[in-house]
């Protein structure tokens, strides 16, 4: 669906409010004075849960949007509500450490819907923002009087998305998904795993998959909107955006009847291709050579150029039919070496190889230190946490953390009071009456 009104207001038309500043990238939640970014300019109303919907918008976030997270206190977030691992313990629902990472640099603002003032407040902040993101069963959004129709009466060419497991229409519109539903009926799990085991369960690789595709559906219309002055509404399948990475796999069976299943870490065509056992509990060294020159540069590494000879190994079809023969061999070449130095080798001689790095490892890589990858976020309860940033390096428009998940309601006087102008009595009346607290 699309909308062909034409829109009630830009950014522009926004007054440069004193503190808040949105839509100018003036300050960040943190307060602190930022520069301006790619998405400098741009409003999210966020009302989502778990990781799909709160991950996409802190990327969002990080590249300069303005995001207003609506939590209220009587529907909690299942990330704040959460145990600690190890004890079993109820953790404080403002130290949850996955619900810190998924809300970076947002504005924390909280409202109850059930009352009417409140569903009003939700309006002007409609009216001011451009983009709303919801990811709540199906149903939910509408019965909080916030349909696509409702929203767009506000705001004419809102950017709107709905994201659940399957949609928002066909016959399985209503079911229930988490990551590790909609990541079985997509064909992925099928695909992950050992041929003599079970299906694996993708889980949050799949929401974090599926945040970057919301992300770049929701850029496309921003520039859609552009260009045309028109909102639309994204009507968003996770389980269709686990199916789009089974392109080949796809298309292989639409061609010729064939079904491709579970082949571990093996490729469909490239051998070697597979991961092997090193030096040292837990190490593991990731080998791919994807052409008969990496493999002869392989064999001369390990000291075995007669293998690149031999009749069973000596072409690729002829390495892809023997690859339990070679893998035992190679195995044994790997097993009491240490695997960072023998990717170092294998690199400078020009074959692909990386150890299977554990959390620890990632955080030590000193190419991941180099890039500053991992940035130091402040949180009033989880003291300094070292977090992943923005994936991408943008020369002009610099992509950074701005500030940890909000505490509920933490930004309320800044987004209703400057943002929306209510004056202080105002204000002080709805908080007694708990319409925001």
């Amino acid at each position: 669906m699309s909308s062909d009104a034409t829109p009630s207001r830009t950014n522009g038309d926004i007054p440069d409010t004193p503190g808040l500043n949105l839509g100018y990238e003036k300050v960040s939640p943190s307060g602190k004075a930022v520069s301006r970014r790619a998405l400098s300019g741009v409003r999210v109303l966020e009302f989502a849960v778990g990781l799909v919907g709160p991950f996409c918008t802190s990327i969002m976030a990080q590249l300069g949007a303005q995001v207003f997270r609506i939590e209220s206190q009587g529907a909690m977030d299942g990330f704040r509500v959460t145990r600690n691992p190890l004890t079993n313990e109820r953790l404080d629902f403002e130290g949850v450490p996955r619900y810190n990472f998924v809300n970076l640099s947002k504005w924390g603002a909280s409202i109850n819907m059930r009352k009417a003032e409140g569903l009003e407040l939700v309006k002007r902040l409609i009216s001011v923002s451009d983009v709303l993101l919801e990811n709540y069963s199906a149903g939910v959004i509408d019965r909080m009087g916030l349909s696509y129709e409702a929203v767009r009466e506000v705001r004419p060419d809102i950017i709107m998305v709905s994201a659940s497991g399957s949609g928002r229409v066909g016959p399985e519109a209503g079911s229930r998904a988490v990551a590790t539903i909609f990541g079985a009926v997509s064909g992925l799990a099928e695909m992950t795993g050992y041929p003599d085991d079970r299906p694996h369960e993708a889980r949050s690789t799949a929401d974090a998959i599926n945040s970057l595709t919301i992300f770049y559906s929701i850029v496309a219309a921003l520039y859609y909107r552009k260009r045309t002055g028109r909102g639309q509404y994204i009507d968003y399948s996770s389980r269709e955006g686990m199916t789009c990475l089974l392109g080949d796999v796809l298309m292989d069976y639409a061609m010729n009847g064939r079904e491709q299943t579970r082949q571990g870490n093996r490729d469909s065509a490239m051998a070697p291709h597979d991961c092997y056992r090193c030096r040292g509990e837990g190490a593991w060294l990731s080998i791919a050579a994807g052409n008969q020159a990496e493999w002869e540069v392989l064999v001369n590494v390990m000291g075995r150029p007669v293998w690149a000879a031999e009749d069973r190994f000596s072409t690729p079809l002829g390495r892809w039919k023997h690859q339990d023969e070679m893998g035992k061999l190679i195995g044994a070449w790997t097993l009491d070496r240490d695997a960072c130095e023998l990717m170092e080798t294998l690199q400078r001689a020009g074959v692909a190889a990386a150890p299977s790095f554990s959390c620890a490892g990632v955080y030590s890589d000193p190419h991941i230190g180099d890039r500053e990858v991992l940035e130091v976020v402040e949180h009033p309860k989880l003291g300094a946490n070292l977090l992943v940033g923005c994936p991408w390096k943008l020369s002009a428009t610099p992509c950074r953390i701005d500030g940890h998940g909000p505490l509920i309601g933490q930004h309320n006087k800044e987004v209703f009071s400057e943002l929306l102008g209510i004056p202080e009595q105002e204000f002080a009346r709805l908080q007694r009456e708990r319409v925001v607290w």
